[in-house]
């Protein structure tokens, strides 16, 4: 019995054993997870951070990235044409029946039952226009895919931007509305107690009922409206579709970052659109040099070492070696390929001239986009300052009259209407701050000057 017991402890003890890891090894899968989607969501959403985070996750920038590794790659196997190309190859070769020879009207046996070859060989270009080419536009093709990735970077940091931008202006809607609110409840008590004493009819508080309605109901609009804002903002930063994210942002900081300096001029260079067209033309160039070198020879040095070994019996094949080596040089030049170098030329050349114009198109869109971005900015500027002048005055009337109904000097549709003026003027203030932050990033983009 004694026994017995001790092996159900025994076996009790394994168990509790086994359920013991068990537990352990789930908690720290569940705290590995956890962990990791802690890291990927963010903690500190600036304007700043939010574009970092899409840069690191947006799709299209991880695959641009990937392309700057295969083109890197592409590249290096173009330039291994310039190092020697060796190979190695084996046969053996078992005859039913040996090959025969005919001398002097007898014919005899040629050859052996059983032969066998190992050939190395290897060859070295000294000039062939292909690697030439991939030496010459190496670092221009590096550059164009770069520059490519740059234009990308530069479009999903405006992206993100003006999404983060009406993010704010729908929260900022929000807010104004609950100010309006709390406006309105208290309008709407202040006139409903006015009628139990008799002093107005039941309209105003029923006027006061309606316009809270609305206000209610415009608000419940702005929170929808949100969830689908803040869901076009997570896509375009690669944002977790369910992670939680709080824009933070100072306000009297944002309304120093509407001015920008209206003096600069267009450089083009500064344009990554430019910029890229400049490279295309080096490759363009490149491949017109490309042309000409096809009535150059392609030069190549080659040699071979290559052990034979015969004999009828298998068991003895290898027991000897009659090796044969050899080296030289291959010339080949092309004569006559009928019309088709020249025009192959000719076809490079047009290409560089199309390029050309495509720069000259490029520069009267580049100096259209800064005047139109620059002339819209100015405009949402010059609205800005207008409608934050608009909005103390708004406020000033709506204080006077609220105290000069409560005293019983004015009607309730003054009220009304001053507090419906307010609010228009403290909307029209907010979509003015954001439509200049967003027509100042088209300005920047302009110039080539978007900072990410």
């Amino acid at each position: 019995m004694q026994e017995n017991g001790c092996a159900n402890i025994y076996i009790s003890m394994q168990k509790l054993l086994y359920r013991l890891l068990i537990s352990v090894g789930f908690g720290f899968i569940y705290l590995t997870s956890h962990s990791q989607t802690r890291d990927s969501l963010l903690q500190d959403a600036t304007l700043q951070n939010c574009v970092q985070y899409a840069l690191k996750h947006y799709p299209l920038i991880q695959q641009a990235l990937l392309d700057e590794q295969i083109t890197e790659h592409e590249i290096k196997s173009k330039l291994a044409s310039w190092f020697p190309q060796i190979n190695l190859s084996a046969n053996y070769q078992n005859y039913f029946q040996p090959p025969s020879a005919y001398f002097g009207g007898v014919t005899v046996p040629s050859g052996t039952y059983n032969t066998s070859t190992i050939s190395l060989s290897g060859t070295q270009n000294i000039f062939n226009r292909d690697a030439l080419l991939a030496s010459k536009s190496a670092n221009d093709v590096r550059k164009q895919i770069r520059q490519t990735t740059v234009s990308d970077k530069i479009d999903l940091a405006v992206n993100v931007s003006k999404f983060f931008y009406d993010v704010l202006l729908t929260q900022k809607q929000i807010d104004l509305l609950d100010e309006d609110i709390v406006r309105l409840e208290r309008s709407l008590k202040d006139s409903y107690n006015q009628y139990l004493d008799g002093i107005v009819d039941k309209t105003d508080y029923k006027r006061a009922t309606i316009s809270l309605n609305n206000s209610k109901a415009q608000k419940k609009i702005y929170i929808e409206l949100l969830k689908a804002k803040l869901a076009n903002l997570k896509l375009q930063m690669g944002y977790p579709a369910e992670g939680n994210l709080q824009l933070q942002y100072d306000s009297a900081q944002m309304e120093k970052e509407t001015l920008i300096d209206t003096t600069q001029t267009v450089n083009y260079d500064s344009r990554i659109e430019f910029q890229l067209l400049l490279t295309k033309k080096k490759l363009q160039q490149a491949n017109l040099q490309y042309n000409k070198w096809s009535y150059l020879p392609t030069v190549s040095a080659f040699g071979s070492y290559n052990p034979n070994y015969f004999n009828s019996e298998f068991s003895k094949l290898y027991n000897n070696n009659y090796p044969y080596s050899y080296a030289g040089l291959q010339l080949s030049f092309p004569i006559f390929q009928g019309t088709k170098r020249i025009h192959d030329i000719k076809v490079a050349e047009l290409q560089v001239s199309r390029v050309d114009w495509d720069i000259q198109s490029a520069k009267n869109n580049i100096s259209a986009q800064y005047t139109q971005a620059l002339a819209t900015y100015k405009g949402y500027l010059n609205d800005y300052f207008a409608l934050k002048e608009n909005v103390e005055l708004a406020k000033d009337v709506y204080n006077t009259l609220e105290l000069q109904y409560r005293s019983g000097v004015k009607a309730y549709l003054d009220v009304i209407t001053a507090e419906t003026d307010l609010r228009t003027a403290q909307s029209n203030y907010t979509n003015a701050l954001y439509q200049v932050l967003s027509s100042k990033l088209d300005v920047q983009k302009a110039l080539g000057t978007v900072q990410y």
